[in-house]
């Protein structure tokens, strides 16, 4: 079992920069793929960014390409994403996710596919 505790989230205007955090427990996190999925209303949820365990494997979604960063601290069991050039629609619930690998690998896109989820922090970007 992973338990997964996001923070950082906020109000910001168009242009600014939010950083989130994610704080893992439980189980060791060494081999845990960690995605960033949103969520806005009436609609439904998203991928946005993943890491592999390594940190050496990441993905992004075309809408977040260039403006947002996902980084990983295995030491201390956490994963951030830096959000820059934010925009209206980047408004969301802001999830984070964990999803177990035997080994090193591009880390998944897909909802379905993760194990462990965050309660979820909120993102309202004014224009």
């Amino acid at each position: 079992q992973v338990q997964l505790v996001e923070s950082g989230g906020g109000s910001v205007q168009a242009g600014g920069s939010l950083a989130l955090s994610c704080a893992a427990s439980g189980r060791t996190f060494s081999g845990y793929a960690m995605g960033w999925f949103r969520q806005a209303p009436g609609k439904e949820r998203e991928f946005v960014a993943a890491m592999s365990w390594s940190g050496g494997k990441t993905s992004y979604a075309d809408s977040v390409k260039g403006r947002f960063t996902i980084s990983r601290d295995n030491a201390k069991n956490m994963v951030y994403l830096q959000m820059n050039s934010l925009k209206p629609e980047d408004t969301a619930v802001y999830y984070c996710a964990a999803k177990w690998y035997i080994w090193e690998t591009m880390p998944s896109t897909r909802v379905y596919e993760y194990d462990y989820w965050g309660q979820g922090t909120q993102v309202t970007v004014s224009s």
